[in-house]
């Protein structure tokens, strides 16, 4: 059993990855702002039997990361494993791209991650033992137009796993990104919805000629194939892997 701290894990890959770990027997500190995060964190504690905590900490607010992180310690007696998820994205021309937009979007997606990890970061070393985990993208190995904040956050943060897993080496800590291609959560099916009606197209045809375009294995990539592959880092078997940012996007990266 693991101590888990999951951001933005109260919808979408988050929560698919918090309900993952719980049924495996871990105890999950949750946090996302949903209205009703505090009812999710219980049915997953009911279902699993395992301890959740709920926290609605604002990723863009450092001392309330702090204060997430210092609950799940008090409350767990310590955390092994953090799992950065949290993410935003708007998409816009650079010349029409809002300013407010770019630092919510690097706040969020990426100096979060900082924060968090500094925050878990002397327990780990403390114990020589911890995991780090960033849900990054397939925007964190290459780049698309119109997404200059969400690419430039994603690739800083493929930046700071490289750095941290350096830092970690000798104290018993990994650090590694997982870099997702699309992922069918509610949020892009509405896209799919949205996009289909825009450009007078099906959505199979949007979903082979403009999501999954750029991906030799047209498929949208599973949630849990992307909480089974963090649950290997997280584990000793994977204790030589660090620095690692690993693609799940059905080959994009590859070409």
């Amino acid at each position: 059993m693991k101590n888990v701290i999951i951001t933005g894990s109260t919808s979408g890959i988050g929560l698919g990855i918090a309900r993952y770990f719980a049924k495996a027997g871990n105890n999950i500190l949750l946090n996302g702002l949903e209205k009703n995060g505090a009812e999710i964190a219980k049915s997953i504690s009911d279902e699993f039997e395992v301890q959740t905590i709920y926290s609605p900490a604002n990723m863009l607010e450092p001392a309330q990361i702090y204060d997430m992180v210092a609950e799940a310690e008090t409350t767990f007696g310590k955390v092994d494993v953090l799992i950065n998820n949290a993410g935003i994205q708007f998409v816009s021309p650079i010349e029409e791209f809002p300013t407010e937009r770019w630092d919510a979007i690097i706040g969020v997606n990426m100096t979060s991650c900082f924060h968090t990890s500094k925050a878990v970061w002397t327990g780990m070393k403390d114990r020589n033992w911890g995991r780090i985990i960033n849900i990054t993208s397939a925007h964190g190995l290459r780049a698309s137009a119109f997404k200059s904040a969400y690419v430039a956050a994603k690739h800083g943060v493929t930046g700071l796993t490289k750095t941290l897993a350096i830092e970690g080496a000798n104290c018993g800590i990994t650090v590694n990104a997982i870099c997702p291609g699309y992922v069918k959560t509610p949020l892009v099916e509405g896209q799919i919805a949205d996009q289909a009606k825009a450009h007078g197209m099906t959505e199979e045809e949007v979903i082979q000629n403009v999501m999954l375009t750029k991906q030799p294995i047209k498929e949208f990539v599973e949630i849990n194939d992307l909480a089974a592959l963090a649950m290997f880092i997280a584990s000793d078997a994977a204790k030589m892997i660090t620095g690692a940012s690993i693609p799940v996007e059905g080959g994009w990266t590859a070409q």
